[in-house]
């Protein structure tokens, strides 16, 4: 069952222009004369760290393991030097650096067996001012003052879902887990929940912004509950809000659910109710959880009671800093920029009474959305000082979440792949989706995906 595609025009108008089979199989070891190693990516940069990835292939394209370097040098000094190297053999290699200087330009070369690491054939990493085209990044400077709490914000895990990269009606060709390994969903929410305590990314909370199943059968919402609870404590460490997939259902297989009008509501037996909004301090922070879906299509809603529980909760307290999150995008910018057109977003009714909402609460500062699987930041539709903020799936290529940093003097946004050899593994084998377009839609551009912001957070409290 699906609801969230858009028509077969749109398919096909988009996946037309290229076809681009992918071979796979069991990595092999690299032969002389016989890598290519591609795929190239500069997907994080913060102010002082840099994260790479690529993959190393045979003439085939099937992948071939190698070792991993990355070689850095001041972009105005001359010369680079060897500061990553990792003889252990892979052919999805992920390489992150730190000890780098803020607001500084670097020139790059990430290798395997010598040889040089190229972008793969695609507009997202081969324009000429990318990155990874140039071999130049520029380290972020962050906003002044002490840093304050860590956020992680992620969204579409699909738990239960056997196939990946289907849009409508069996099209595109859909992608399925290599035969032995665990379901994918289940991979990369282990390795999202595997990063989040590690202590190089030091996360206080995790937000989740819907579609944690891929269909919300008992099944599916209690094992994502448990692993969830497992990891922390809900409404403490983790805090979710529903997508379009986690909805009210109908069908045999939900009987033993909540009704909820013809539906049974099995999300809201172990979440929170259909549309609810849910409130959560943590300390001055006020993070806010939307419930913006409808019952039987992709696009989202706002019922009445929502939006005024949300005026009147902002109406009372205006300047406290304020995160909210949903799941359907609210700007008019992303409603034309995604693939399935406006009506996949939050209707235009309730999204322009959202943002006249934030126009009257100074302290929101940041929408959190997912739904279109993308990294993507799009403008307000209202001059409102708001970001609204589109991040990539947790459960297909790229694969991650990002972090928000809080400041005194602001915040800083930066989108992180999950790293275990199993979550790299899918993450490369799903970006063959959409014929091997997937990365032209949901890779994001590197301000998308990295960014700083200035603006007075001193309201937040350190613990």
């Amino acid at each position: 069952m699906s609801c969230c595609g858009p028509s077969r025009r749109q398919v096909l108008g988009l996946l037309a222009a290229a076809a681009m089979p992918v071979a796979w199989a069991s990595p092999a070891r690299a032969q002389p004369g016989s890598l290519v190693v591609t795929e190239l990516e500069v997907v994080t940069v913060t102010e002082q760290s840099a994260v790479f990835t690529w993959t190393t292939r045979g003439p085939d394209a099937a992948p071939v393991e190698a070792d991993s370097e990355v070689w850095i040098g001041p972009a105005d000094g001359s010369g680079l030097r060897q500061v990553y190297g990792d003889s252990r053999p892979t052919a999805f290699h992920y390489a992150e650096v730190t000890g780098l200087e803020p607001g500084r330009a670097y020139r790059f070369e990430t290798r395997s067996a010598g040889i040089p690491a190229a972008p793969a054939v695609n507009v997202a990493t081969r324009q000429p001012n990318t990155p990874e085209s140039l071999g130049v990044f520029t380290t972020l400077v962050p906003p002044p003052g002490r840093l304050l709490r860590t956020l992680a914000l992620s969204n579409d895990i699909h738990l239960g879902e056997e196939v990946s990269g289907i849009i409508t009606a069996g099209l595109p060709p859909g992608f399925r887990q290599e035969p032995g390994l665990a379901p994918y969903p289940e991979i990369m929410l282990a390795a999202l929940l595997d990063d989040m305590r590690r202590p190089d990314r030091a996360v206080d909370h995790l937000l989740l912004a819907g579609d944690l199943t891929a269909e919300a059968t008992p099944e599916q919402v209690g094992g994502v509950h448990n692993r969830l609870a497992n990891w922390g404590a809900a409404g403490r460490d983790w805090f979710a809000a529903r997508g379009n997939h986690d909805r009210p259902h109908l069908g045999s297989d939900y009987a033993s659910c909540t009704p909820y009008l013809d539906h049974d509501d099995c999300w809201g037996d172990s979440f929170s109710a259909r549309q609810q909004l849910v409130s959560h301090e943590v300390g001055e922070l006020r993070l806010i959880a939307l419930d913006t879906t409808e019952l039987d299509i992709p696009g989202g809603t706002l019922d009445r009671s929502q939006l005024d529980e949300l005026r009147g909760l902002l109406t009372a307290d205006p300047d406290r800093p304020t995160l909210v999150f949903g799941h359907h995008p609210v700007t008019a910018e992303s409603g034309w920029s995604n693939l399935a057109g406006p009506s996949f977003i939050l209707n235009a009714a309730n999204a322009a009474e959202l943002q006249s909402i934030y126009r009257s609460a100074p302290g929101v500062f940041l929408h959190h959305s997912g739904h279109t699987h993308r990294n993507r930041r799009t403008r307000p539709d209202l001059p409102i000082d708001v970001e609204f903020l589109e991040v990539a799936a947790a459960k297909e290529y790229p694969g991650g979440y990002t972090l928000l940093r809080l400041y005194e003097g602001g915040y800083m946004a930066n989108f992180y792949k999950t790293r275990t050899a199993e979550a790299r593994r899918w993450s490369t084998r799903s970006r063959g989706e959409y014929f091997g377009l997937l990365p032209e839609y949901t890779l994001g551009t590197t301000a998308d995906r990295n960014h700083a912001v200035l603006r007075d957070l001193s309201g937040v409290s350190a613990s």
